[in-house]
């Protein structure tokens, strides 16, 4: 450990390999040297020139791995460096890796701030590149590893190096001194501590530093497992290690590389920062202070002899070979140690000299197994360790004295291939010992010995000592992807060794990074989702930081409520309470109080109710008109006006409406009397709720009661919906401060325009930049840079999109990942390779309907736009905005759900049309259930045309740094009634014998199929053991998202389970209903599936396809397959009928029941005839509109000619309307 002290600035130039262009300071440190070296002629390693003729470096073309190593003679802090090629050549660097090491024997590759740790160099010969470090280097030599250089010449480089002198006093530690420090005092009592040291250790375990207190008092500072531990408490008689809680930082820190720790405590507030890591805790303990007045031993060490490393790049081509020595007794004995992320790869193969008879050492699911190969067809394993990719080193030894190794004739005898590839080396034209694994090592090792005798991996390297491909040798390159984890909403991170994985189980999110909700926003998109009245989660900021709580959602009036309850919504009776010790409720909500405040500015109305009954019992003094009662709002803040009246008011609602039982007093209780008095109402004043305590004060006197009731928070509306705004001058735009954006991003909005080309929004920085736009008619493009060159997704529609009727656009874009959504089409998606620069910086405003230079500006409509889980308000924005008006004309602009379940509303002259082509129901407004009556024998079968798959949208414009991939996605939803059980309900199969499959078991329980593997098992998910066969009207709804599968039964159950595969499904052959016969299932789906299905089937969705409408409606299709005997039902609005609030109390609803008969029979019976007939016209057109709706899609799918002239004829009502003009509306 040391410590050091800054003496100057730290910007000087240390070393140069040429100085005709490089300029560096007069100050120069000139004790430098170079060591370059060849690994083409192992006899003269280091033929380089370096004088002032050459003009640089170069090495010999031949040469596989050059670098070029500086000595700066002693300890620097390096803080930049730059490049330039070759003098008067065509020769130079354009990309370089950066090496430091303190000995010129282990090394660790330099790292920039997002991990990347490939530099980029120059683009001509006379260039200089500049790179300043975001972090300093502390180290001794410094080797410059080209990447990439001029394809039309050679490697050549230029170097300089800046920094200054380091100066450190150190100490070393052999794991059994200690070093003690002794304070003035016989204890010191401190609130306030800075700590502050640099370590390096190649040992994994270690205590760094400790101190006690005799009161309870400790500070532990130690490596465990390769990561650095901190405890400390600030307590009182608290034995240390009885439940001690460490917090963790750091990973890989036994890399013999040194590395800084700083510890800042005030009072229980602590930061713990390693390297460039920090954490912020509160320290446990009932004190503020530290007091330790003796230390204990430490038993850290560092002073072990250097560990020379190899890294084994690649898991398809890295291999090295090494000759062996047979030992005395004709065995051998092998030993090594590796660390690595990965859970499968081959350590070992060797061939034994009893033909066939080979031996293999690999890590398997983690760990290590051996198998011996007795013969082609028999094998002998045996599996020991644990977790052995967790990125420690661990050692292996194997030997034996029974097995000969083969003698080959090849340069070397007894070839022992480690690590071998998927392609084998050429080492003999019949080596026997080639082997195609299918995953070789990739990660670290070092001290290989073979028979006692060590490898000396420097001869390798020089080429004089085995063979070898993709290796880099001298260092370890590995790196913990989960530091910092990029996981979000408290996602787990894992890792292999390119690339780290979140797992998002129970954290109600999903995605790449778990950025994404899986709930809607409100009780508002699960009706537009086709949902109906139940408890659902909702997640108000959507990919913001508070997460999901579950609400009721009642969906039986035109308004959709969200009802959120809390702890106390029975009567309370209130006795004995005065001004001076009142009586307090605090209400707890199943919300928290960011989540209620998120709901409540989202909605467009909020109340509740007050339910205040007295009897000698005053809310307000009568003779100063002091409160004696009153409640608290969302914000803390004290209330006195009462259920139904104004806020800053110190009435009630009888005194609004003038029907208080004493009209000198403004509230009923005022009136003091001995007989019950009422004074409830409902606070309607949104900014204000919901209700966070009562205090009532006035029950003390004889016969003084009081009684109470706090109904729940009822919402409705969501205002983001249809906040819009319309954009009708090119150079116009709205602008919002910078988007905080770093490392994930989701934006979504609606748009419709009339106009060929435009840009959504944009963002800039120095260099980066993030842009939605719509690139062409038919095109919505998504593009950014974060310093690894631009990316660009597309998404080309079959119509075009100028068509003035809104379409759908969200885009996304993580450290992982990039993806464009536009509509129901195909996602877009682009994978991000593994290393590459992260954070996007944005400095300038964000721009939206236009651009910073006012040209390319999108004219239209954009409304519910939403970033990060943020609404913006465009509709504000707007109205002191030239060229932009608030709202957006036409008859589909409104907050009023026209059409539902999918329906999309179209724009027409004389009103609108819903067109319901993309929702499982049927209807004017997309809301009548589509249901139908099966038998044992009935099926329906739905086939794709043509070859389909469900994410297939290939890139033409994949960036080098964003590799394009496709995300496994399928939407399934219906409804079933029946009491059969084994029974099938749906199943999915492919070209490719890949099937889904939704099944009853023989018990009633419902199970979900997955087979994306033929040779593998298939996933089976059971979520509930309870029958569903129970003759009840259920509703289903199926989500996957690569490996995450989404369930939701009803409006109670929901679930999430884990694919062992994200594979999708590849060329979709078709869905079936019913009964399945002549499949190539798992034996329990083909007994399901014989015994097909008796009941009833509602409103069935997968992805876009709506097969029993289908069935219903285009019979005569070539798509379309009846079997059996179907009849069109009505269990779906019989069973939506009988759904009743559970608010609700029995009583209640037998009551209403009874009023509502007698009020309503006499109109029902005077209406019934009339509407009877209406209702019989409308079916008959509604029936006509679906079969020509079908006819059309029929032929759209028949003939792709005229598939973009029949795409928008479809399912379409029209609603004659007052056609709304405005003076903007040409481009609408």
């Amino acid at each position: 450990t040391h410590t050091h002290t800054h003496t100057q600035r730290c910007t000087l130039a240390l070393s140069h390999t040429h100085n005709d262009n490089i300029y560096h300071s007069p100050h120069t440190l000139r004790s430098f040297s170079y060591h370059a070296r060849s690994l083409f002629a192992p006899s003269c390693p280091e033929m380089f020139f370096l004088s002032l003729v050459s003009g640089g470096w170069s090495p010999k073309v031949t040469d596989r791995q050059p670098w070029l190593q500086l000595d700066l003679r002693d300890r620097m802090e390096v803080t930049a460096v730059a490049t330039q090629g070759r003098y008067g050549s065509s020769d130079w660097v354009s990309g370089y890796l950066l090496l430091f090491s303190d000995t010129g024997l282990a090394w660790k590759q330099y790292r920039q701030e997002d991990g990347v740790g490939r530099f980029v160099g120059n683009v001509n010969a006379d260039g200089v590149v500049h790179h300043k470090f975001s972090h300093s280097i502390r180290s001794r030599f410094l080797r410059f590893v080209p990447l990439d250089w001029n394809p039309s010449g050679w490697v050549g480089l230029r170097v300089e190096v800046y920094g200054c002198v380091y100066k450190s006093y150190v100490a070393d530690f052999d794991g059994r001194s200690s070093l003690l420090y002794r304070f003035n005092q016989k204890s010191m009592s401190t609130v306030k501590d800075v700590i502050s040291l640099r370590f390096k250790s190649h040992q994994a375990e270690g205590v760094l530093l400790h101190g006690e207190g005799q009161r309870g008092d400790y500070i532990t500072l130690e490596l465990h497992r390769g990561r650095l531990a901190l405890y400390l408490n600030l307590g009182k008689f608290v034995t240390p290690g009885s439940g001690r809680v460490a917090v963790t930082l750091g990973s890989l820190l036994d890399d013999q590389h040194w590395h800084s720790v700083l510890i800042e405590r005030f009072n229980k507030q602590v930061n713990l920062t390693v390297d460039t890591h920090t954490q912020h805790f509160r320290t446990k303990g009932e004190g503020d202070s530290l007091e330790v007045d003796y230390e204990g031993n430490v038993t850290f060490s560092c002073s072990q002899p250097q560990l020379v490393s190899t890294t084994f790049l690649s898991s398809s081509s890295s291999f090295l070979s090494l000759a062996a020595t047979p030992s005395a007794s004709g065995g051998f004995m092998v030993r090594f140690q590796f660390r690595t992320w990965n859970p499968d790869g081959l350590l070992l193969s060797t061939q034994l000299s009893l033909e066939p008879q080979r031996l293999e050492l690999q890590i398997s699911n983690s760990r290590l197994r051996l198998t011996h190969h007795t013969s082609a067809q028999q094998k002998e394993e045996v599996s020991t360790g644990h977790r052995v990719n967790d990125g420690l080193w661990h050692s292996v030894s194997l030997s034996s004295r029974s097995l000969q190794l083969v003698w080959q004739m090849f340069c070397y005898v007894n070839i022992l291939l480690l690590c071998v590839p998927l392609g084998c080396p050429s080492l003999s034209p019949a080596d026997p010992g080639c082997e195609n694994p299918t995953l070789a090592f990739q990660g670290c090792m070092r001290l290989i010995s073979i028979n006692s005798q060590p490898m000396d991996l420097n001869q390798v390297q020089q080429g004089r000592l085995g063979n070898y491909k993709e290796l880099q040798f001298d260092t370890c390159g590995i790196h913990d992807r989960c530091l910092p984890n990029f996981c979000e909403h408290g996602g787990q991170c894992s890792q292999s060794w390119n690339t780290f994985y979140c797992d998002c189980s129970g954290t109600g999110y999903t995605g790449a990074t778990c950025h994404n909700s899986i709930y809607e926003a409100s009780c508002e998109a699960y009706r537009l989702t086709g949902s109906s009245s139940g408890y659902f989660s909702i997640d108000p900021d959507g990919s913001g930081p508070l997460g999901a709580t579950q609400v009721y959602c009642n969906m039986t009036e035109d308004k959709v409520w969200t009802v959120v309850t809390h702890n106390s919504t029975d009567p309370v009776r209130v006795q004995g309470s005065t001004l001076q010790k009142p009586y307090i409720m605090k209400f707890n909500y199943s919300a928290s109080p960011e989540q209620l405040m998120a709901l409540v500015a989202g909605s467009e109305q909020c109340q509740q109710e007050v339910v205040y009954s007295c009897r000698k019992s005053r809310l307000f003094n009568t003779w100063d008109g002091s409160p004696l009662s009153w409640w608290v709002d969302q914000g803390g803040e004290r209330r006195t006006y009462w259920g139904g009246f104004l806020p800053g008011v110190q009435q009630c609602s009888c005194s609004l409406e003038e029907n208080c039982m004493d009209m000198n007093y403004f509230c009923n209780c005022d009136a003091d009397t001995d007989s019950w008095a009422n004074d409830t109402g409902v606070l309607s004043y949104k900014e204000h709720l919901p209700v966070s305590e009562i205090v009532i004060g006035d029950t003390n006197r004889t016969g003084s009661e009081a009684l109470y009731r706090i109904g729940p928070l009822r919402c409705y509306g969501d205002k983001s919906v249809w906040n819009a705004a319309s954009f009708y001058q090119e150079s116009s735009y709205l602008h919002f401060p910078t988007l905080q954006a770093e490392l994930s991003a989701d934006i979504s909005f609606y748009f419709k325009t009339s106009v060929p080309s435009g840009v959504f929004l944009e963002d800039l920085g120095l260099k980066d930049f993030i842009r939605v736009e719509l690139s062409s008619p038919s095109v919505v493009t998504f593009s950014f840079d974060v310093g690894n060159g631009g990316v660009v997704l597309a998404v080309k529609s079959h119509v075009p999109l100028n068509d003035r009727q809104w379409h759908y656009v969200r885009a996304e874009r993580n450290v992982k990942e990039a993806s464009l959504q536009v509509d129901q089409l195909p996602l877009r998606f682009l994978e991000a390779l593994s290393d590459g620069h992260l954070r996007l910086r944005l400095n300038s405003q964000l721009f939206v309907g236009g651009t910073a230079a006012r040209q390319r500006g999108f004219m239209g409509c954009i409304r519910t736009l939403n970033i990060n889980g943020m609404t913006f308000n465009l509709e504000e924005r707007a109205k002191m905005t030239p060229g932009v008006s608030a709202g957006c004309p036409g008859h589909c602009s409104g907050s009023s759900s026209l059409c539902h379940n999918r329906g999309r509303c179209i724009e027409k002259n004389s009103g609108y049309v819903c067109d319901c082509s993309q929702s499982a129901y049927g209807g004017p407004s997309c809301k009548e259930e589509v249901s139908v009556s099966f038998d044992r024998e009935s099926s329906v079968t739905y086939t794709f045309q043509e070859p389909f798959s469900v994410m297939q949208n290939r890139s033409s414009q994949a960036s080098r740094v964003y590799r394009e991939s496709t995300r496994a996605r399928e939407n399934m939803a219906f409804s079933f009634m029946t009491t059969q059980s084994p029974a099938m309900l749906l199943t999915v199969s492919t070209f490719s014998q890949q099937y889904i499959a939704v099944i009853l078991a023989l018990n009633g329980s419902l199970q979900i199929w997955y087979r994306l593997h033929v040779y593998r098992k298939p996933d089976v998910f059971s979520p509930s053991p309870s029958s569903l066969a129970d003759g009840r009207l259920h509703r289903i709804r199926i989500h996957r998202q690569g490996k995450d599968v989404y369930l939701q039964i009803d409006q109670d159950i929901h679930r999430k389970y884990t694919l062992s595969s994200d594979a999708e499904l590849i060329l979709i052959r078709s869905l079936t209903l019913g009964k399945v016969i002549g499949e190539n299932f798992d034996e329990e789906v083909m007994q399901a599936g014989s015994k097909g299905f008796i009941g009833c089937l509602s409103s069935v969705q997968f992805n876009h396809v709506a097969p029993l409408k289908a069935a219903l409606l285009n019979r005569g299709s070539s798509l379309v397959s009846v079997r059996g005997h179907l009849v069109e039902s009505n269990c779906g609005v019989l069973a939506d009928s009988t759904t009743s609030h559970p608010l609700s109390g029995v009583v209640t609803a037998v009551v209403f029941i009874t009023l509502c008969v007698v009020a309503v029979m006499t109109r029902f019976l005077y209406q019934h005839r009339q509407a009877q007939r209406d209702a019989s016209i409308k079916e008959k057109e509604h029936r006509h509109n679906l079969e020509t709706a079908y006819r059309r899609e029929a032929a759209y799918q028949a003939e792709p000619a005229y598939r973009a002239e029949s795409a928008y004829r479809t399912e379409l009502h029209l609603h004659d309307s007052a056609t709304l003009r405005d003076n903007r509306e040409y481009y609408i």
